[in-house]
């Protein structure tokens, strides 16, 4: 009871039930987010094994001799080339 009083000073039309709403729908989002984002993880586990014959483009790149640049570098590079191969900024933050 004291909630829904401190709802209604806040909210008097609405009250918790305005809350509980917002609350409804933030988990409504969140749930559609998670499902886009699970369903790309599986699109990019079944294209990564579609085609096991041919060669798959390595997301992390090994040191090499004539790559010099330090390993935070490189795992800043890798980190890129990954989130714009699965434009993972525009998927699942687009809401």
């Amino acid at each position: 009871m004291v909630y829904e009083a401190n709802a209604r000073v806040r909210d008097p039309v609405y009250g918790c039930v305005g809350a509980i709403s917002s609350l409804q729908q933030q988990v409504d989002v969140l749930r559609s987010q998670l499902a886009q984002a699970q369903a790309e993880v599986v699109h990019m586990k079944m294209h990564q094994f579609s085609s096991p014959n041919q060669h798959q483009p390595s997301y992390f790149p090994t040191p090499t001799a004539s790559n010099s640049s330090p390993p935070s570098e490189n795992v800043y590079q890798s980190s890129r080339l990954v989130s714009s191969h699965i434009n993972i900024d525009q998927s699942l933050w687009s809401y």
